[in-house]
């Protein structure tokens, strides 16, 4: 299987002299509960993480260890999280990018160019969309770690104690048989989106 370049994007940036590339990307946004959460990382020109990768491909353990070694070495970095409220008003695209434009906002330096998963984001500087960019691209890799354990820490020590029943610490607010159980016999807490409760079942949106 051939090996995979992923600082291809950013060599051909830093070729041309463009140095501060900030990769984009988000998580959270197939959840029934809980903010879409969003981060920004500039990593240093030829850093290589040789471990990096899309964050749901790599284990739990080596996404903490990661992320400790991401935002160490980082020359900025980022999160943002939108909640559900606003994601039922302007959907969950709409918060998405917007979290994603937040956490850019949010780096302290200003990027030359933004790499994005998938998705553009709302601001004026130059940016490229890539198609599985988690698996493609170093620097979005390291922001889906980022985005991705900030979020899993709110499950775990934050929003399960909030709202117990639930099991958000082990489901993470994905709609698990779990989930929708706990949601048929608890119904929704202020952190479900109203808006993706609508595709339960016809049984549980009596209670909604």
């Amino acid at each position: 299987m051939e090996e995979i370049n992923r600082l291809a994007y950013e060599s051909e940036l830093w070729s041309h002299g463009v140095t501060a590339v900030a990769g984009v990307d988000e998580v959270g946004r197939g959840c029934l509960f809980g903010d879409v959460v969003a981060a920004a990382v500039v990593l240093p020109v030829g850093l290589v993480l040789e471990e990096v990768n899309d964050s749901k491909q790599i284990s739990e353990k080596k996404r903490d260890r990661l992320y400790e070694q991401i935002i160490s070495e980082a020359a900025a970095w980022s999160v943002a999280r939108v909640e559900p409220s606003v994601i039922d008003k302007i959907n969950i695209r709409q918060a998405s990018r917007l979290a994603m434009k937040q956490a850019v906002l949010g780096l302290g330096i200003a990027p030359e160019h933004l790499l994005v998963d998938a998705e553009s984001v709302d601001l004026d500087i130059g940016q490229t969309a890539i198609i599985k960019g988690d698996s493609l691209s170093q620097s979005i890799a390291a922001a889906s770690i980022v985005a991705k354990v900030t979020r899993d820490r709110l499950c775990a020590e934050v929003w399960d104690s909030l709202y117990p029943g639930y099991g958000i610490a082990v489901h993470k607010g994905y709609a698990t048989k779990t989930h929708r159980q706990a949601l048929l016999e608890l119904g929704p807490t202020p952190l479900h989106r109203r808006s993706f409760l609508k595709g339960l079942s016809v049984e549980q949106q009596v209670l909604f």
